[in-house]
C-alpha cells in the first residue's frame, strides 16, 4: 500500500465517478442497486472527501446538513482491501473537522443494529471506536434491518 491522501471532492462529476466506483465494488454493504443509485445521483451536493492510493481513489465519504446544527455522515465506502488499515479514520477524520470549522454542533450516522449481520457489526464497532455513541434505534428501514442512530458532539 503507498501513502494514502485524502482530498476533499468539488467537482460534481469526479465524486459520482469515486462513490459509483466505491460502491460498486461493495455489494455486500450495497447490494439494492436503488439505494446505491441514489447515493450516487446525491453525491454532487454533499461535502465529500476521498482517500487515494497514489492516484486511485479506494474509499470516500459524504456529509449531509440535516439541521442547522448537525451534520450526517451520509455514505461512507471503503474497497475492501483497505478495510482495518486506517482509510475509514482518516476519511472520518477529515470529515469531522470539516464539520466542526463549518461550526456544526453534532454528527450523526445511521447504520443497522448491532447483532444482525456481521459486516455490519464491523461497521457498528468502527463507528462506536469514532467516538459515535448509540442515540436510538427506529424502524426507519424494515423489520430485518433495524436503523441505528449513533451521534456525536462536535464541540
Amino acid at each position: 500500500m503507498q501513502n494514502i491522501t485524502i482530498r476533499q471532492i468539488e467537482d460534481k462529476q469526479e465524486k459520482m465517478q469515486i462513490v459509483r466506483q466505491v460502491l460498486e465494488a461493495l455489494t455486500e454493504w450495497f447490494e439494492v442497486e436503488s439505494s446505491r443509485e441514489a447515493y450516487i445521483a446525491d453525491s454532487p451536493a454533499r461535502i465529500t472527501f476521498a482517500a487515494f492510493d497514489g492516484e486511485v481513489p479506494v474509499g470516500f465519504l459524504c456529509l449531509k446538513e440535516t439541521g442547522s446544527a448537525t451534520v450526517e455522515l451520509a455514505v461512507m465506502g471503503v474497497l475492501k482491501q483497505y478495510h482495518r488499515k486506517g482509510v475509514g479514520r482518516m476519511l472520518f477524520d477529515a470529515a469531522r473537522e470539516c464539520a466542526v470549522n463549518a461550526r456544526y454542533a453534532f454528527m450523526q450516522v445511521k447504520t443497522v443494529r448491532m447483532g444482525m449481520y456481521p459486516d455490519y457489526d464491523a461497521t457498528n464497532r468502527f463507528y462506536l471506536a469514532c467516538g459515535f455513541q448509540e442515540f436510538e434505534v427506529l424502524p426507519l428501514w424494515d423489520e430485518a434491518n433495524p436503523c441505528q442512530v449513533y451521534v456525536m458532539s462536535l464541540r
